[in-house]
């Protein structure tokens, strides 16, 4: 497995989109900004078992690869010169209902995709990689 970073996962429902607000710490890169689920590569995990174990770890949820449906490697906004990957995969309404979030962040939301894709507190390479997912797929 190539070397890389981490890995952060979109997840959508129709037109809604799994985020959650960051904590406050100046120890963190983007605090308080939103974000999605994700982080850093643990050990030899690949780049999908990396989301899914954050996922996980931050929202209980458990998915299964086949679930992602979409996937691209970019080279890392926080730790260069490392490659991350960014994947974005949809939830189910049960799945919605099912989330236990953890204690990285302050609360999650589901939230349109145009309100993320404008808000001036959410972390930009991220917008600048959502939009990359949705205009290949229009």
């Amino acid at each position: 497995m190539n070397d890389f970073s981490g890995a952060k996962l979109a997840l959508l429902c129709g037109d809604q989109l799994l985020t959650y607000k960051r904590d406050e710490k100046d120890s963190i890169p983007f605090p308080g900004c939103w974000d999605f689920a994700g982080g850093g590569r643990e050990g030899n995990e690949s780049p999908v078992e990396c989301a899914l174990r954050e996922l996980d770890e931050e929202f209980s949820l458990q998915l299964t690869k086949d679930r992602i449906i979409w996937e691209r490697r970019y080279r890392s906004y926080t730790r260069k010169p490392l490659d991350a990957y960014f994947f974005v995969g949809e939830l189910t309404a049960e799945e919605i209902e099912s989330i236990r979030f953890g204690d990285e962040g302050q609360y999650w939301q589901m939230m349109p995709i145009a309100e993320f894709l404008s808000l001036p507190d959410a972390v930009p390479y991220l917008q600048t990689r959502l939009r990359d997912y949705l205009e290949q797929i229009s």
